[in-house]
């Protein structure tokens, strides 16, 4: 691998992606761009860095944490890296404070620095994995809260323009695991996240355990970093730790099926979990029970697997390919919709394939 460098930037020739996704997937880039400072975007795009030989016409990948995407293949164009990882408050009325992070900054130090700052509103979606830049994209989400809920603005290149633009909260059309941002992956690079939050507290506490756990804990009364600590509990305990067993997280998204779909559903198995939608006329239906009831959890076929302690994990126990995740992601998902009739869909970002 032959690199370059200047004070914004370095380029990495013909890189190995293995330790740059969570599931440790063998992967290699014909170009990996580590970007320090988003001021050298324009150039970069500007410029025939991109567009040169075998890259012209592949697409630029950017890259977080690796945590929400799988590579079934190689990337045929440049992969770009975001670091920067300055975090600052730019807004501060004594209630509410707007803090700002750049894309490169890992999630889960961004929690931590937010409540060492007594700031809530992100304590539910502590131990994320992945990058502050991906969070918008794929609005993130976990026990009863997503990003958008916070999120004040997004910083981001816009590549079609050639300028930096930022976007509010409305303008980011966010949904479930979904945004502008992902919907339109070759328009935007996140360049930073800008969050507005609360130093009173309005916790979420009656979403999937976390009640039980902070009584466990023995308190009655949380702070928003009891409740953050919490949940790191529970994931700890549910999902596995991507350096030990690779992982992405969860993999498949929960379906949104029409409420009489959900009734029909329950009317035959009543134990199905259901959750209210976004509207009236919609219900969330949990892919891990649904899963979970096709027999899947603990699976292993080669070293391609499903967690035992998470059937919505897909699991690398040391040399699968992205093609055998893949596939065996199929499997389940086949099998879900010929007993229930539901289709369930991928989470992350699939490289090298479509679904």
């Amino acid at each position: 691998m032959s690199s370059a460098s200047t004070a914004a930037y370095r380029i990495h020739e013909d890189a190995r992606l293995d330790a740059r996704n969570t599931f440790g997937i063998a992967a290699t880039a014909p170009m990996l761009v580590e970007v320090k400072d988003s001021s050298a975007l324009p150039e970069l795009f500007g410029s025939t860095l991109f567009k040169r030989g075998m890259l012209r016409d592949a697409p630029v990948l950017v890259l977080g944490g690796g945590s929400n995407l799988l590579f079934a293949g190689d990337p045929q164009g440049a992969v770009l890296a975001l670091t920067a990882q300055r975090i600052e408050i730019i807004e501060d009325d004594g209630e509410t404070a707007i803090v700002r992070a750049d894309a490169g900054v890992t999630w889960h130090d961004l929690v931590l620095w937010t409540l060492g700052h007594r700031l809530c509103g992100l304590e539910n979606l502590a131990l994320i994995p992945g990058t502050v830049g991906a969070a918008p994209i794929q609005n993130i989400g976990a026990y009863g809260v997503e990003v958008r809920d916070s999120i004040h603005a997004v910083e981001a290149f816009d590549r079609h323009a050639g300028a930096f633009v930022r976007l509010g909260n409305d303008a980011c059309a966010f949904a479930y695991r979904d945004s502008l941002f992902k919907r339109d992956q070759e328009h935007y690079v996140v360049t930073a996240v800008e969050f507005a939050l609360s130093r009173t507290p309005a916790l979420t506490l009656d979403y999937s355990g976390i009640g039980e756990e902070l009584q466990a804990m023995g308190i009655t009364a949380p702070r928003a970093s009891q409740v953050a600590e919490a949940v790191i509990r529970i994931r700890q305990r549910k999902l596995p730790d991507p350096i030990e067993l690779g992982n992405a997280g969860s993999f498949f998204k929960n379906p949104m099926v029409a409420a009489n779909v959900a009734e029909a559903l329950l009317a035959e198995h009543p134990s199905m979990p259901v959750f209210r939608g976004a509207d009236a006329g919609m219900r969330k239906l949990s892919a891990a029970w649904l899963i979970d009831q096709c027999g899947w959890k603990g699976f292993r076929d080669g070293d391609a697997g499903i967690a035992e302690s998470h059937a919505l994990v897909l699991v690398n126990h040391g040399k699968a390919s992205g093609a055998q995740l893949l596939g065996l992601a199929r499997r389940i998902a086949g099998s879900v919709h010929a007993r229930f009739g539901v289709e369930i869909a991928p989470e992350p970002r699939i490289i090298g394939a479509t679904w």
